[in-house]
């Protein structure tokens, strides 16, 4: 007699799903190689140099606008800084949000499985980061850019009443879009030293994450039941739209001496921006067509994010 496991018996669009045991074992070993310390990590005394971005260029969001043609270099550069400062204040909120989902997740499973024992580790992970990015807003003399207070009451909302796919859902589309931005900063050498570091060590860890949420989403729509993800279709299209709006805090216009109303019509309007954001959605998009979450209303909330072309 054969036994069959679980990993031969679950197969989406993307072929057999992988053992979940045996994703988290690789993904802890990964850890144990492969995590960092920022503060001894990061050279947290060095000033910033002269004349160097906090941000490339090309993913601020007015690049090529007719503001930022108006704009001279000194005003460009500290308007990288402010949009720095705004994404990383994004990146503590979602990431906060991150970790109540994964206690969520793992509240009634084994606490010796290396399931539940990874998510642990990616939770210190998420803390160090969030640590990280608030002694970079400090460090780079900005404030700090909440997201509006309708958002921190969706977010609140959301991680309440969301499910495990959706709550795997959300976790990708806040770390997959910064991830592809992310991949562009830290080799450039245009960019601050200080802030290439935070984006290495950020992307080197989040590897482990999306894997790992991948492989828990993969399975979560296969087996979740029917009203579960259906309701993860339409509540990942109305984060999509949530964080998308997020993404620019109207905040840093006015902070650098820019009109706040005409920056954030002409961000809307840049077809380079659409092209931005887009792009750095497009592997994370690609996946959830795959497995079955661009459906329905869920998608048209997608594209109505401008997320999905």
């Amino acid at each position: 007699m054969t036994t069959v496991t679980e990993a031969e018996v679950l197969r989406d669009a993307l072929g057999l799903l992988k053992d979940r045991e045996q994703v988290a074992e690789r993904l802890l070993a990964s850890a144990a190689k492969h995590s960092f310390d920022p503060d001894s990590e990061l050279d947290w005394d060095a000033p910033f140099e002269d004349g160097k971005w906090f941000w490339p260029p090309e993913l601020v969001s007015l690049y090529d606008t007719p503001l930022w043609r108006q704009m001279g270099e000194e005003q460009r550069i500290l308007l990288s800084r402010h949009e720095a400062a705004s994404l990383a204040s994004l990146g503590i909120w979602f990431e906060i949000i991150l970790m109540q989902l994964l206690v969520r997740h793992i509240y009634d499973k084994a606490a010796t499985s290396a399931h539940v024992r990874y998510a642990l580790t990616e939770i210190e992970d998420e803390c160090r980061h969030s640590k990280m990015f608030a002694r970079l807003i400090t460090h780079g003399d900005t404030p700090w850019y909440p997201v509006s207070r309708l958002h921190q009451g969706l977010g609140r909302l959301f991680k309440t009443v969301s499910t495990t796919p959706g709550s795997f859902t959300a976790t990708l589309l806040g770390e997959e879009i910064l991830d592809w931005m992310q991949r562009l900063t830290f080799p450039d050498e245009r960019v601050q030293p200080l802030i290439r570091g935070v984006t290495r060590i950020h992307v080197v860890e989040e590897a482990r994450h999306v894997r790992y949420a991948r492989e828990e989403l993969r399975r979560q729509m296969l087996t979740a039941p029917r009203w579960s993800r259906e309701f993860t279709r339409v509540t990942s299209g109305e984060f999509a739209r949530v964080f998308s709006v997020a993404f620019v805090n109207p905040d840093v216009f006015t902070n650098v001496g820019l009109d706040r109303r005409e920056a954030l019509a002409q961000v809307r309007a840049s077809g380079h921006r659409r092209e931005v954001m887009q792009t750095g959605a497009g592997r994370l998009t690609g996946f959830l067509d795959d497995i079955g979450v661009l459906r329905g209303v869920g998608r048209r909330l997608w594209k109505s994010s401008g997320l999905l072309a």
